[in-house]
This record gives structure tokens, C-alpha cells and sequence, in this order.
């Protein structure tokens, strides 16, 4: 006599691209830290009801980061807070204690919030980490600006090349404020 044996199911896994952080996207909410590890917020709670600016930088202390984009932005808050933007805000996968000293070292306070992503979740979150490991060590923000009303990405600024010093630039941003 023939035996039937019952089929076994196998299930099928799909790994799903992640999707770009799109210009309409609420912003996600992930917990970054500002001055230490103690002190976080959520970035859905920190972007909500005000007109913002977010840009991310590969990393603190580094040439392009330290030398054209935080400086920049640090320079225009007054311009930007005139125009309507409450919050000024950098994010890097970076620690609290490094991100602070980052600020110190270029005056940011009152102008520029810092945030430290130190295990890159926002990036992921946000799709906009990229392989910086030959370098930098780990997965890195791609350098990026979005202006944000309410919570909402309303304008992206993506380098093209994850790390260039063009559109994420805060005279590129400005002009569409």
C-alpha cells in the first residue's frame, strides 16, 4: 500500500528593499541622543509642530563635515531662523561625547542641535547609510538636507555620491525655504 505523505510548506523569505526617505515621508521616529547617552529624544517628537532643518554629515571631525557643511549652517542660523526655521539640527553616527566636542569646536550652540545616531538607525531608518567602513569604520549617513514642516520631509537634499559637498549645502537649501 501506497503511503501519502502530507506536502510540506516551505515559506518563502524575501529580503524588501528599503526605500529612500521621500520628499511627502514623515520623518521616522527613532531615539537619538543630544549631549550624552542619557539625554535623548525621539526624532518624531523632536521635528513635530515646527519648521525645521535636518542635515546629515558622514561624520564629526571629518575635512568636508568640519570645514564647509556644520560651519555653514552655523553661520546662516540667524538667516534661517528669519526665514521661519525654529530648528537647526546635524545627525551623524557619531556618539554623544563626540558630537558635542563637534559643536564646541565650531561655536554650534544656539545655532545648530547635534545629534548622535551612534548606531546608525536613524540612517537606516531614513535609508540614507551608506559603507563607510574603509574609511570611517562603519555604515555612515550619506551627507543630506531636508527641510521638514511638522514632522514631514518637505525638501531632500541627497548627495549624489553620498559624500560631495553641493546640493546638501546650505545656500542650496535656503533657496528653497
Amino acid at each position: 500500500m501506497l503511503r501519502v505523505l502530507p506536502l510540506i510548506q516551505r515559506r518563502a523569505f524575501s529580503q524588501t528593499s528599503r526605500c529612500l526617505i521621500a520628499e511627502g515621508d514623515r520623518i521616522p521616529s527613532v531615539k537619538v541622543q543630544l549631549s550624552s547617552p542619557a539625554e535623548t529624544v525621539q526624532t518624531d517628537e523632536l521635528f513635530k509642530g515646527k519648521k525645521s532643518i535636518l542635515f546629515g554629515v558622514p561624520g564629526a571631525f571629518t575635512p568636508g563635515c568640519s570645514k564647509t557643511h556644520l560651519p555653514g549652517y552655523v553661520k546662516e542660523a540667524a538667516n534661517l531662523k528669519a526665514k521661519g526655521v525654529e530648528l537647526v539640527a546635524c545627525v551623524a553616527v557619531n556618539d554623544a561625547f563626540v558630537m558635542t566636542e563637534w559643536g564646541k569646536a565650531h561655536n554650534a550652540e544656539g545655532a545648530v542641535t547635534l545629534l548622535a545616531d551612534p548606531k546608525g538607525e536613524l540612517a537606516k531608518a531614513m535609508d540614507l547609510d551608506f559603507d563607510a567602513s574603509g574609511a570611517l569604520g562603519n555604515h555612515r549617513f550619506k551627507r543630506f538636507a531636508a527641510i521638514i514642516d511638522d514632522g514631514k520631509v518637505s525638501k531632500l537634499f541627497v548627495e549624489p555620491d553620498s559624500t560631495g559637498l553641493n546640493v546638501s549645502l546650505v545656500e542650496n537649501v535656503v533657496k528653497s525655504l
